[in-house]
């Protein structure tokens, strides 16, 4: 069965965090739907208006396998502050079939949703988010994570708009996609080869 995830727009998300991500994983084949949380059209933090394919109202958490939650201000706070979308959360993080992530600002939500405990994870740096994890493993060294992405059982966490990529390859990963395949035909492996030869 064709794997879909869910990610999840709120006013004010960071574009490249939440647009990113829905590409990557409809590149690799699985179903994507951009889901709104206020509504169908959402406004980004930088001014860029997306319609989303769904409204979070009109959909369920058992049709998919993984919920993403992009970063951004305010969209992470009002994630974190819907009521609906800590529901989500903590099913995904309790069921051993579905996968939670989230980057930048929106690991708080996990904290929020009472999902962290005992997990390893990270998020955009600052004391702000790090000081909502101190029941959990919190990598804030990124010579200590993979490409800026923090993977714990069924959880996928990230720093930022710049580790946007890895972060979707990761999921891509997990979700048993072929992310070598699109490393490679999206230029992302030339990219880190250039770099490391510098």
């Amino acid at each position: 069965m064709q794997k879909k995830i869910a990610v999840l727009l709120a006013n004010g998300f960071e574009e490249v965090e939440g647009l990113a991500v829905v590409d990557v994983l409809r590149r690799a084949g699985f179903v994507c739907d951009a889901v709104g949380v206020e509504g169908e059209v959402v406004h980004g933090s930088h001014g860029i208006r997306v319609l989303a394919d769904k409204l979070l109202a009109n959909v369920v958490p058992d049709a998919y396998d993984m919920v993403v939650l992009p970063g951004g201000l305010p969209g992470a706070d009002t994630l974190r502050d819907t009521e609906a979308v800590i529901a989500w959360v903590q099913k995904f993080a309790a069921a051993e079939d579905k996968f939670v992530a989230a980057i930048c600002a929106a690991p708080q939500v996990l904290a929020k949703a009472g999902v962290a405990a005992g997990r390893t994870l990270t998020s955009y740096p600052g004391e702000a988010i790090q000081s909502l994890f101190t029941d959990a493993t919190y990598i804030d060294d990124n010579t200590k994570l993979e490409d800026g992405v923090a993977v714990c059982g069924n959880m996928i966490t990230s720093r930022g708009p710049g580790t946007t990529l890895p972060f979707a390859y990761k999921l891509v990963e997990v979700l048993g996609g072929q992310a070598d395949v699109l490393r490679e035909a999206m230029q992302y492996n030339a990219l880190k080869a250039s770099v490391r030869a510098q």
